[in-house]
């Protein structure tokens, strides 16, 4: 049975008391730095001292995942890099429901304003240095290396993303989205290529506004290079290779024998947008609140953070809830089969919710009380809701029906 903790009080406190190499990842979204809300907890980003405490308490290889705020994003990485890490990537997750702050000028100036409209959050992604091999570290301590199969993207058309938008939550998107399902259920294999598309390091919400900026792109590369007439957009990703006409089919066994780097029987035939990577919309309102005693009103469409917060309810009050779906997909990307995942900046919850749904153990820090409530409740929930889901796959196995 998956199982969770706790911890009440600061972050930077509670991890001192971890033993060395205890957990498999940290999956976290700090604070950004912003002064977000006039928030105590947001004057700046996570000491260096925090992030070598995390350090710490990973298993050699194991990574790190923290969000950031576009603005602050920098000084995020350098004292992640400076307690110890090695920064790996960043993973950029974007969304098209973001809405400009901006302040717009009048007069002659109009038209002129002072902000973008936000429409991406990143993550730095980076790992605990080890010795030797990745292969041997995680034969030894199961970290160093990602989740690949778990979570390889579907090639599914824009139009079949466009409709998943609509829906109400994004509970409906799970199982659309990714193949491979719960970490270490999928194993590599030489035909893993036709189980998706290999993760990237871009994810985006699914909304028609996100996938407009992506070109239809039947193909992709390999449509366009074996043409021997010039197309239009032929070479909007880079000059490519032309004249092989007479290449055998894609559906030829010839091994790629053709003096050409993709094999054949490897090409995406596809069509449709090149929009096709994971996807993830911001927080349902049904995510926020299900495990809470009463969620409180419906908000209208507009309405402030600031407002969600300070209404009487108790329900998630919480102004930067991530989305499980999100933070499900990104656990399962660095956290061996039943692993330990470690939040230090937990908030309402969601990355435990995540760990419950996906078959890991938790623990999470949370210096708000309050928060700390809210998240225990949602964790909750969802241990329930898998135990009900256990036993009803148990009860189908024991009388053989479907």
């Amino acid at each position: 049975m998956n199982s969770y903790q706790i911890l009440i009080g600061d972050c930077l406190e509670l991890l001192r008391r971890m033993p060395d190499c205890s957990v498999d990842s940290v999956v976290t979204d700090p604070p950004y730095g912003l002064s977000f809300m006039g928030k105590k907890w947001d004057y700046d980003v996570p000491a260096t001292e925090v992030w070598a405490e995390c350090l710490r308490v990973l298993k050699p290889g194991g990574h790190l995942l923290a969000f950031a705020g576009t603005r602050t994003q920098h000084r995020m990485a350098v004292r992640i890099e400076d307690a110890g890490f090695e920064i790996r990537d960043m993973i950029a997750w974007v969304y098209g429901s973001g809405f400009p702050k901006s302040h717009n000028l009048d007069g002659e100036h109009a038209g002129w304003g002072t902000a973008l409209k936000p429409a991406l959050e990143p993550i730095t992604v980076a790992r605990k240095p080890f010795a030797g091999t990745v292969a041997a570290n995680v034969q030894a301590h199961g970290t160093g290396a990602l989740n690949i199969d778990g979570c390889r993207v579907r090639a599914i058309d824009a139009e079949a993303l466009a409709k998943n938008w609509t829906r109400l939550t994004t509970v409906d998107m799970r199982g659309g989205n990714y193949v491979g399902g719960k970490s270490g259920k999928l194993a590599m294999t030489a035909e893993a290529s036709d189980l998706g598309r290999w993760p990237a390091n871009l994810i985006h919400d699914g909304s028609a506004e996100v996938i407009e900026a992506f070109p239809d792109a039947p193909g992709q590369l390999a449509a366009a290079s074996t043409s021997d007439t010039q197309r239009a957009g032929q070479n909007c990703y880079g000059n490519m290779k032309r004249s092989r006409g007479a290449e055998a089919s894609a559906d030829s066994a010839n091994s790629g024998v053709v003096g050409f780097q993709m094999k054949p029987g490897a090409r995406r035939l596809d069509s449709g947008s090149a929009a096709r990577f994971f996807y993830c919309a911001k927080t349902s309102r049904t995510d926020r609140h299900e495990g809470l005693l009463n969620p409180g009103p419906q908000f209208q469409q507009g309405t402030t953070l600031r407002k969600v917060q300070t209404t009487d309810t108790t329900g998630n009050n919480h102004p930067t809830v991530k989305p499980t779906d999100l933070m499900a997909y990104l656990l399962r990307l660095v956290t061996p089969a039943g692993g330990i995942a470690l939040d230090p900046f937990m908030g309402s919850g969601s990355t435990g919710k995540a760990a419950m749904r996906e078959g890991f153990q938790f623990i999470g820090c949370e210096i708000d009380e309050q928060y700390a409530a809210i998240a225990r409740a949602r964790i909750d929930h969802e241990v329930n809701r898998q135990q009900e889901l256990q036993t009803e796959s148990d009860q189908l196995d024991l009388f053989g029906t479907a």
